[in-house]
């Protein structure tokens, strides 16, 4: 691939643009706003000016509503010769082009599983991709060609290749990425009319859940819109076992003891099937989940902690596979929860109580 045109510089269009840019593909923005486009232009995503014949790759990074009509202008002006989008769904599109009658040999439909609560050129990062999947959806139709060029983009975004059905990815992305959206932001909703008191409370239970409800809401009513039926069919499921688990709690409020046995059970259920589920997310570098066990350790907010923390770490030869920070409200404080292998733990708590770090015990 040597020249490629990204039509929409927001968040990913940009992102996509910084890393082809950064490994030596010549790439040419466009923007509805030209103004976007200058400012993703001048972060080093490529040019703003038009280029001068049909380049190698025209990336749509559209809203979804438009993705259909913007590549189908892009595919009837002959602008390029292999076409994808990076639209959140993937079905509607296809379908949509399709209605139109265009050939879609040179076309393939596409969703890097990545992104920010930001948007915009500025929030744009090169290495926004890297080791993240990247869905791609050919058909009977895909022009091998253009099926390799969709694969080269992957490689050159430092993103990891997955393929399937277009309408299974829709199903699939309602459950992993569009559901927890909209119940973050139901669960964040409940802190608007808090007393201030409560909300003085937050800890890193609330700020883990409510923390993709920060997104942009019109970004998300576009993408809703254009994936509604499977993100209700999932949350219609949410909304069953709410109400069983309300039914369950109040139960426990009765004064009937068989009634306070049976709510007990109903709550412990849907909290084993939510280990059972959290035991299949991917764990490191996509593997298989891995027990670690935590080192919990007290640390002031100053400048340096962390990277002491990690140095002292090293030196004692212990890998730190994942790290959380939770900080103390109302002072320059906080906990950090270090996850290492569990036969590392009493080596890493051991080397820094040595170095004079405070560790939590329980």
């Amino acid at each position: 691939m040597r020249t490629a045109l990204v039509i929409g510089t927001g968040l990913i269009g940009t992102s996509a643009a910084l890393a082809l840019a950064a490994r030596g593909v010549t790439v040419h923005l466009r923007d509805h706003d030209p103004a976007r486009a200058r400012t993703a232009a001048a972060l080093g995503a490529g040019t703003d000016a038009a280029p001068e014949g049909p380049v190698d790759l025209v990336l749509v990074a559209v809203p979804p509503a438009l993705t259909a009509r913007t590549l189908a202008e892009a595919m009837r002006g002959g602008i390029g010769r292999c076409y994808l989008d990076v639209a959140s769904v993937k079905g509607g599109p296809r379908r949509e082009l399709e209605q139109l009658g265009l050939d879609l040999t040179p076309y393939i439909g596409t969703h890097p599983m990545s992104g920010k609560e930001r948007s915009g050129p500025l929030a744009a990062g090169a290495d926004l991709f890297e080791g993240r999947p990247w869905v791609l959806t050919p058909t009977r139709d895909t022009d091998t060609e253009v099926l390799n060029l969709a694969l080269e983009l992957v490689a050159l975004c430092r993103a990891v290749p997955v393929v399937m059905d277009a309408d299974a990815h829709d199903r699939a992305v309602a459950l992993v990425s569009h559901t927890p959206q909209l119940v973050s932001s139901m669960v964040a909703a409940r802190l608007e009319s808090a007393d201030e008191t409560a909300v003085r409370l937050c800890g890193q239970g609330i700020r883990d859940v409510t923390r993709i409800a920060a997104s942009d809401p019109r970004m998300w009513v576009e993408i809703l819109s254009a994936n509604p039926g499977p993100v209700a069919d999932v949350l219609a499921g949410v909304a069953a076992d709410l109400d069983e688990t309300v039914r369950a709690l109040r139960a426990l409020e009765s004064g009937d003891e068989e009634g306070r046995r049976a709510g007990a059970s109903g709550v412990a259920d849907v909290l084993r099937r939510g280990n059972a589920g959290r035991a299949r997310v991917p764990g490191k570098h996509g593997a298989a989940p891995a027990a670690y066990e935590t080192v919990a350790v007290l640390i002031s907010d100053q400048p340096g902690e962390l990277a002491r923390i990690f140095a002292d770490a090293g030196r004692a030869g212990v890998n730190v596979e994942d790290v959380r920070i939770e900080h103390a409200t109302g002072q320059q404080a906080g906990l950090v929860q270090l996850m290492v292998d569990p036969a590392a733990a009493p080596v890493l708590g051991e080397a820094l109580r040595e170095r004079g770090w405070a560790l939590r015990t329980s």
